[in-house]
């Protein structure tokens, strides 16, 4: 994605991760030290770069890190004791949604579809 286009994926995750970010205080589960970390690290990062749009990764389009960001949030309930079962559904709901959504922008993306019809 050489060309940068706001698409509304990149604005849908950066929503939920100023969401994810503020959601410990918002969802009440602020006292649970590891799932607060967590959301407040990872929706941080998740929400500048999709505003950003990955600016440091030219080769690599934010798409694949929301992915992988995604991918983490649905398995960070099952890796650490996040304490509390709200802060489980909610990294849980936003980590599928996210992924969902860097899914559906990664196949829009022309470039990828070149490389995938190149190799298959």
């Amino acid at each position: 994605m050489a060309a940068t286009r706001t698409k509304w994926q990149d604005w849908a995750c950066f929503a939920l991760g100023l969401w994810l970010a503020l959601s410990p205080w918002a969802a009440g589960y602020h006292q649970h030290e590891a799932a607060t970390m967590n959301a407040i690290f990872v929706g941080l990062g998740l929400a500048l770069a999709s505003h950003f749009e990955c600016v440091a990764c030219d080769d690599m389009p934010a798409e694949w890190f929301n992915l992988a960001v995604g991918l983490w949030l649905v398995w960070a309930p099952f890796t650490f004791d996040m304490g509390s079962r709200v802060a489980m559904a909610n990294s849980i709901t936003v980590g599928a949604v996210v992924a969902l959504l860097a899914a559906s922008a990664l196949s829009l993306d022309k470039q990828l579809g070149k490389l995938w019809h190149r190799a298959h």
